[in-house]
């Protein structure tokens, strides 16, 4: 107790306290202890990223066409050296809607930060002023004989309050909101993977179904073909009637799937309108040029499975909320200590009583005023604090394995892509040489028809199978670039085109400025999340 007491003696000192007099210095001495203790407690858990099952490499390592060095995903649409897809790309990254809201909640997740941090300064600041006319009621209590039942009465001033940070409660807040901002942020990123994947699997749709409807078409102008052979023949006398019904029959089928393939094309289309911020259409400007299903490479760059830690925007999302959730446990745990805070007002006061004045107010003799701390316990809340804090905690402990869960099933979406795309190119090579066989059989089947060595009906199993197998082949060749698509959205590539990029486009920015003044949120800035490590 002497260094306390010794201290009480300088602080009187400095207030010019009289001996006897040390309200003044007691009151000093509880701000300083509370002051050197702010900063030192920090209740709640620290987080631990929670351990996860990585494989060491990929199933399919030993395939010549699977490359594990380390590659850069920025721009991995490229590799199929399509013009147009570059270009459905680049206007999605700029107009697409829902790339746009997400980009609108990170600036949200921004300005609750900065409520978080505000939290840890004085939270009440106010200026106050009154002026009112006041009777009091002759029956009243406090009233006398002769009192003055009715006065007027200003006052002016400000206010403070401020809940010191004494078990950490504001800046595990301020924890959690950063954390929050970070999986915002990876939000966003996650949102711009699924947008260029999505994006080019439409596209390569819609061309692998404009080759179906080549092929059919040219199937169509085949049959046509045979079918003006048996109305020959069957003209001439040398076959009959079924020839001619079953060769309408064959060229209707066919001509039937046109309809089903167009729409499939129109569906396609508005699909992909939508994503590039445009109401449904045909999208012929942006089509243009050759209709050609993009050709992937037979590799395919994969790295390791420990990539998918630092490159899956989903990844870090899951991690970061985990985090911040983590932090509410210590927001919640705070509750169940004294909250100590130091509440002042200084201000001045005036009044028409007796020989006053309200001109007086601003006069120093005027001046009124309080400070002190304070302090407020919750001791019968226990149980339902203690509750509370055991909530946040089941909430962490789901996102801990949420979080696990993430990391297998990113492992699980690039093993998935990655043999669909390896498989996937051995069954076009086979189809390849299906449907060249079959069109050297119809060739057979129609020359040995118009010399009458074979009939009709092997014409028309030759053409079904050439219809059936290039229509096979294109729609498999579409899958191979599909599944490529697919292994790199699995692999997390995309995000990265964003970098050094605002969040939300210029017209949105100068309309959210025109609204509410957001100060220096609405610039790019660089931002590093919180880590574990």
């Amino acid at each position: 107790m002497a260094p306390l007491s010794g201290m009480k003696q300088k602080l009187n000192v400095y207030l010019g306290n009289r001996p006897g007099n040390s309200g003044w210095a007691s009151l000093g001495l509880m701000m300083l202890v509370l002051l050197c203790f702010l900063g030192c407690a920090k209740v709640g858990p620290d987080y631990v990223r929670a351990p996860v099952r990585v494989s060491d490499n990929w199933l399919e390592v030993d395939d010549k066409r699977v490359q594990t060095e380390s590659a850069d995903y920025r721009d991995w649409w490229t590799v199929f050296n399509d013009p147009v897809l570059n270009q459905l790309i680049d206007l999605a990254y700029r107009e697409n809607l829902t790339l746009h809201i997400a980009g609108v909640r990170v600036l949200e997740a921004r300005a609750q930060l900065g409520v978080a941090v505000g939290e840890l300064f004085p939270q009440t600041q106010q200026a106050f002023g009154s002026l009112e006319k006041v009777r009091q009621s002759g029956r009243s209590p406090l009233a006398t004989p002769g009192s003055e039942l009715g006065y007027a009465q200003s006052q002016i001033g400000l206010g403070a309050s401020w809940e010191l940070d004494f078990w950490g409660k504001f800046r595990r807040a301020i924890e959690s909101a950063d954390a929050t901002l970070g999986a915002t942020i990876a939000d966003y990123d996650s949102t711009l993977v699924s947008l260029t994947a999505e994006v080019a699997t439409f596209y390569i749709l819609i061309r692998t179904i404009e080759k179906r409807l080549h092929i059919a078409r040219r199937n169509v102008e085949l049959q046509k073909e045979s079918l003006q052979i048996a109305e020959a023949r069957f003209q001439g006398g040398t076959t009959s009637q079924r020839d001619v019904e079953q060769a309408k029959t064959v060229l209707a089928s066919t001509q039937a799937t046109i309809p089903t393939l167009d729409t499939q094309l129109r569906q396609a289309q508005h699909a992909l309108s939508i994503l590039l911020g445009r109401p449904p259409s045909q999208l012929s400007d942006l089509l243009a040029g050759k209709s050609a299903i993009p050709t992937p490479p037979p590799q395919v760059v994969v790295g390791i499975p420990a990539d998918l830690l630092r490159r899956r925007p989903d990844i870090k999302s899951a991690e970061l909320k985990s985090m911040a959730q983590c932090a509410r446990i210590g927001v919640a745990k705070a509750e169940l200590y004294p909250a100590f805070s130091l509440s002042g007002t200084f201000g001045f006061q005036a009044s028409d009583v007796r020989s006053f004045s309200l001109g007086d107010m601003f006069e120093w003799r005027s001046r009124t005023g309080s400070f002190g701390p304070s302090l407020l316990w919750n001791i019968l809340n226990y149980g339902r604090i203690t509750n509370r804090v055991r909530v946040q905690d089941a909430r962490f402990q789901e996102l801990l394995i949420a979080y696990q869960n993430t990391v297998l099933k990113a492992q699980q979406e690039v093993e998935d892509a990655l043999i669909a795309f390896l498989r996937t190119q051995e069954r076009a090579e086979f189809l390849a040489e299906s449907a060249a066989a079959a069109s050297r059989s119809l060739d057979l089947a129609v020359l040995q028809y118009r010399e009458g060595i074979t009939d009709f009906t092997t014409v028309l199993t030759a053409q079904q199978a050439l219809l059936n197998e290039q229509d096979s082949l294109a729609s498999t060749m579409g899958d191979i670039s599909s599944n490529l698509v697919g292994v790199y959205r699995a692999l997390g590539g995309g995000w990265q085109i964003r970098a050094g990029q605002d969040f939300v486009p210029t017209p949105t920015k100068e309309v959210m400025a025109q609204r509410t003044n957001w100060g220096k949120l609405l610039t790019p800035v660089a931002y590093t999340p919180p880590s574990a490590d």
